[in-house]
This record gives C-alpha cells, sequence and structure tokens, in this order.
C-alpha cells in the first residue's frame, strides 16, 4: 500500500533528521545516561519506519489481508509512543511519559505478530 511507504519513507527522513540533532545538538546538553535513551528512541524509530515501507509492499503482495494494514498503523502508533516518549524523556523531566513508552513497544510487538499471521 502506497500510504505505508510514504509513510515510512517520511519517518526516515524525520528520524535521520532527529538523530543528527541528538549526535551535533544534544550531545554536549544532556547527560550521557540520557543521551543514551535518545539514541534508542532512534534506532527504533529507524528500524520501524523501514518496517513500515515493508508493510507498504507486503500490502501490494497481499491485497486481501488486511491484517497487514492493521499492522502498519500499529507500527505508526509504536514510533509515536515508543521513539517519540523516549525523545521527550531524554531532554525533558517530563516523568508522566514514562508509562507511556511500554505501550509504544507492546503496539510495535502486535504489529508485527499481525504481519506473520497475515502471511501464514
Amino acid at each position: 500500500m502506497q500510504t505505508f511507504v510514504m509513510l515510512g519513507s517520511i519517518l526516515m527522513v524525520l528520524a535521520v533528521a532527529i538523530g543528527a540533532f541528538g549526535a551535533h545538538a544534544l550531545k554536549s546538553r544532556i547527560a550521557p545516561d540520557k543521551l543514551k535513551v535518545y539514541e534508542v528512541g532512534v534506532q527504533y524509530h529507524i528500524a520501524h519506519a523501514l518496517g513500515l515501507i515493508l508493510i507498504g509492499i507486503l500490502a501490494s503482495l497481499y491485497p486481501e489481508e488486511q491484517l497487514i494494514i492493521t499492522a502498519g498503523w500499529f507500527l505508526v502508533a509504536g514510533i509515536v509512543l515508543f521513539s517519540g516518549s523516549l525523545y521527550v524523556l531524554s531532554v525533558a523531566k517530563a516523568r508522566f511519559l514514562g508509562p507511556i513508552t511500554p505501550l509504544g513497544g507492546l503496539s510495535f510487538m502486535i504489529g508485527w505478530v499481525l504481519v506473520a499471521v497475515a502471511v501464514l
């Protein structure tokens, strides 16, 4: 499905920009442990943005499988919840976002399980 290839590509551009920002602008401004949290967010952001591109390709190969489309939306939610919360947690004192991060991880896992079920 074209939508996920486009979203994955846009999210990849954002991941590269966010990663570069962290490497250049934040490196000397936040504690090393906070930078590590930020880097984990970038790592998962990149991996799952690439996953969205894959899901877009799979959706065109399996057009009757609605689970693949649902999986894609779970990956989008995962990027926003998991990576987004890690970005904010690393640069701001927004502890209330801590419980959001596992929901993003759960979204990633649900998305990948749905892909596996859809292609079986």
